[in-house]
């Protein structure tokens, strides 16, 4: 009796933190790809549609563009001057890219990402209202909110001699999602990123390798019911942890936490902490294990990187990787490349 009450509980809450988030989350392909488009790899051409944006391989699921500062200042007009997005080409042709990707490829969601590692500062100066704005004269999807804390200040279970780990990033995760959400309402898709360990600590992976101050980091994911709801997906950095880090092992952390989409994430070599990053064979094969995960995919860093010593099927580009991945899945149509 006390179970059943405890389910119906969980039950009630689920649909509560539903309810508040709007409509239930965004629906994905199963299994799913997503990229991340460097926005200052691009080339600097007069139309839309020879950008590399444009010919991104329909077989990508989820497209992000990267990055947007957490403080951008857009009154409007596709003058990205004072918004941190790099891409050398003026507004104007981003968003016809935009619109000639979406008019080849209908499904594929265009999220923009805002933060990410090189804009850890201006969090404090947020404003969704301007990326509200900037998204939607951008003809975009959504947004890939990607707060990468400096320092998450985290108390581990044994110091706190509790079950779980709490951090101070915890209520700011919160108050971003919900002043993200507040302007950016669904369907509008809203990602984010999950550090490497961010969901060991805890439970049978409290003592995962390889530790760390992120280690906890994302536990919030099973506690914070409401804000949880207003996510759509989560797209685990699986690298830069060190040689001792096992992807498939956080992912398997991750989803003790997170019934919704998931995304594993590979980065184009060198992995700068030693972290062996798979080869093309392995990449197909880890894609075709997880093809049959639920709501379970693939995510490459980023689309257009190229390894210092040139691509290959022991170092491969982003390109290669994408292909490789939709090789896994068993779809067709895997040939489409970059320019």
């Amino acid at each position: 009796m006390q179970a059943m009450r405890a389910l119906l509980l969980t039950t009630i809450g689920l649909l509560v933190a539903q309810a508040a988030s709007g409509t239930e989350r965004v629906t994905l392909p199963q299994p799913f790809s997503m990229a991340y488009y460097e926005s200052w790899e691009e080339i600097p051409v007069a139309l839309g549609s020879a950008t590399r944006l444009a010919m991104t391989p329909d077989h990508v699921d989820v497209q992000v563009l990267g990055f947007v500062k957490p403080d951008l200042v857009y009154p409007g007009g596709l003058d990205l001057t004072e918004t941190g997005l790099q891409a050398p080409v003026p507004g104007p042709v981003l968003a016809d890219a935009v619109r000639a990707l979406k008019a080849r490829a209908p499904a594929m969601k265009v999220l923009l990402a805002v933060g990410g590692s090189g804009y850890v500062d201006g969090w404090r100066r947020y404003d969704p209202r301007a990326l509200a704005r900037l998204v939607t004269d951008l003809g975009l999807d959504g947004v890939d909110l990607d707060y990468e804390p400096a320092k998450p200040d985290c108390q581990t279970a044994e110091a706190r001699r509790g079950p779980t780990v709490v951090c101070r990033t915890d209520l700011t995760w919160s108050r971003l999602i919900a002043d993200t959400r507040a302007v950016l309402p669904r369907p509008m898709m809203l990602s984010i990123p999950g550090w490497s360990t961010g969901a060991y600590g805890s439970g049978a992976f409290q003592t995962e390798p390889p530790g760390g101050p992120y280690t906890g980091s994302m536990l919030w994911l099973g506690r914070d019911r409401e804000a949880a709801a207003a996510v759509d997906l989560v797209a685990i950095m699986a690298y830069a942890a060190g040689p001792s880090y096992d992807p498939e092992r956080a992912f398997a952390a991750y989803r003790a936490i997170w019934d919704g989409p998931l995304a594993l994430g590979l980065i184009v070599p060198p992995d700068p902490t030693g972290q062996p990053v798979p080869p093309i064979d392995a990449i197909r094969d880890l894609a075709a294990r997880l093809k049959d995960q639920e709501q379970a995919g693939v995510m490459v860093y980023g689309m257009l990187g190229t390894p210092p010593s040139g691509p290959s099927a022991a170092t491969p580009s982003g390109g290669m990787m994408l292909r490789a991945v939709c090789e896994g899945f068993g779809r067709d149509g895997c040939d489409a490349v970059l320019p």
